[in-house]
């Protein structure tokens, strides 16, 4: 839970920061997330599909024992192609929308996240 927490709660920073700094709209990818259920201008519907659609993906990756840095990286890149390139454009065309690159990134950062808080969860070894 503690890797679905940090990953679903830090791996926006990339595409907003993005969007901050060259003058887009920080909410874009919100809106976008909202729209999945049909509510663009809800925040908490963004943030209910953003932390469902994460724990989708983290119990895929837990289920499949991805849990190295490298694979969760390269598992992340996966299903960024897999959510932005083929999901995105056949059902949810303002997802579609976002640039991709910073959407990308955004999901490195949450691979990257996933990875650090399963390393949180794990019980410390005491040595004698």
């Amino acid at each position: 839970m503690s890797a679905w927490l940090l990953a679903t709660l830090l791996s926006g920073i990339p595409s907003t920061l993005y969007a901050l700094f060259t003058g887009a709209d920080p909410l874009e990818a919100a809106r976008a997330a909202g729209a999945m259920v049909g509510r663009p201008e809800s925040l908490a519907a963004a943030a209910a599909v953003h932390a469902s659609v994460s724990l989708f993906w983290a119990a895929v990756l837990w289920l499949t024992k991805i849990r190295t840095p490298p694979g969760a990286l390269l598992a992340s890149a996966a299903i960024a192609v897999l959510d932005l390139r083929v999901i995105a454009p056949a059902f949810f065309p303002d997802v579609a929308a976002l640039a991709f690159w910073p959407q990308f990134a955004d999901h490195l950062a949450w691979g990257a996240c996933y990875r650090v808080g399963l390393s949180l969860a794990r019980p410390r070894v005491t040595r004698p």
